[in-house]
């Protein structure tokens, strides 16, 4: 499985789009609001630029997109205007994989312009919108031409699956039952793609440019413990009941593997120091209950549902690649069933890890 070819999130705006069901992703970045504000602000205030080029890495497609883009527009027009200066020219760029529905972006972009208008005054400076397709695990963007990247729930998926040298039986992702050879060579490829993502990015960032990073991860430092892995765990858990049943063979079970590494803050800070380029400003850790996957109190009556539509929209392309797409619909059907049962007995809850950093000189 070549996973730049294979891994998007459902596109469209259709039932199980991404679009439709990223509520949990737009809590993680409503969370990270105080943080987002005060780099932007000790950016402008340093750098007064009068061009102001943005960056958001893995960006997919839906109102998550342009809640991002929001935010930064404000808190830069409430400091210019502490400063009485001219509203600067803001210069956005959407990053993901080539395969993302880009185009749902861009047909989204002149209501959505039409609305900033309203919202900031006849003051607001142009803005400019690119679509950049591509591996935020390569380089992207000009020498020094970014002053602010944002990156929310994508650093966690890795540039492959990890090279294993043991079978990983019965599991689709690290698990308390997997090899210690599999638990090394999850974190080896993370390590490795964490630190091209940080010499990457210095090279493209100006001098004091920033990034606010969030991605799921876990407090524990126990690579396997439930904080990281239950999500995925239950997924198996659905699709080794379709082993048992005899809908689909064992063997693709045990071959297939998430590209996927959720973790801790002390991983995050070990990485950026070992790569040396960026200071570490903030590193903090923030909770989303599954129950975040609907707005609708009603709805959370049925938090299964929700949860696994959530899943099946950023899961979706990975397991059709793997097992085909005749059984996906028994597949989550059986996920609700799981992820209901749990949601009843015990707290569920998505850990997220935020940490904003600037260039160093």
């Amino acid at each position: 499985m070549k996973v730049v070819e294979v891994l998007h999130m459902n596109g469209g705006n259709g039932d199980i789009s991404y679009a439709n069901n990223s509520l949990i992703q737009r809590k993680a970045i409503l969370l990270t609001k105080p943080i987002i504000e005060q780099a932007m602000s000790d950016l402008y205030s340093s750098l007064c630029p009068e061009v102001l080029c943005v960056a958001d890495l893995g960006c997919s497609s839906g109102a998550n997109t342009f809640l991002v883009v929001s935010e930064i527009i404000k808190i830069v027009e409430k400091e210019r205007k502490q400063y009485q200066f001219q509203s600067p020219e803001f210069h956005f760029q959407f990053n993901d994989l080539p395969s993302n529905d880009f185009n749902m972006i861009f047909q989204s972009l002149g209501e959505f312009e039409q609305d900033l208008r309203k919202k900031n005054g006849d003051g607001l400076g142009s803005c400019y919108f690119s679509g950049v397709a591509g591996s935020f695990y390569s380089r992207l963007f000009p020498s020094k031409s970014l002053h602010f990247v944002h990156s929310s729930y994508s650093l966690h998926w890795l540039s492959q699956v990890p090279d294993l040298i043991e079978k990983n039986k019965g599991n689709i992702y690290m698990a308390s039952t997997s090899p210690p050879s599999v638990i090394k060579a999850y974190y080896k490829q993370y390590e490795k793609d964490f630190l091209n993502f940080l010499k990457y990015r210095s090279e493209e960032l100006m001098k004091g440019g920033k990034m606010v990073l969030t991605f799921l991860g876990r407090e524990s430092e126990e690579p396997s413990s439930k904080e990281g892995c239950y999500i995925w765990e239950l997924l198996s858990m659905a699709l080794n009941e379709l082993v048992v049943e005899g809908l689909i063979e064992e063997e693709k079970v045990d071959s297939f593997n998430i590209p996927n590494y959720m973790s801790s803050p002390a991983e995050v800070k070990y990485i950026v120091e070992k790569e040396g380029s960026f200071t570490i400003n903030q590193l903090e850790t923030t909770r989303v209950h599954w129950n975040n996957a609907s707005n609708d109190d009603e709805n959370n009556i049925n938090g299964g549902y929700n949860v696994s539509k959530c899943m099946r929209a950023v899961a979706e392309p990975l397991l059709v690649s793997q097992f085909g797409p005749k059984f996906m619909d028994l597949v989550f059907q059986k996920y609700e069933e799981i992820i209901s049962d749990c949601m009843a007995r015990e707290t569920t809850e998505f850990i997220n890890v935020t940490v904003s950093l600037t260039k160093k000189n």
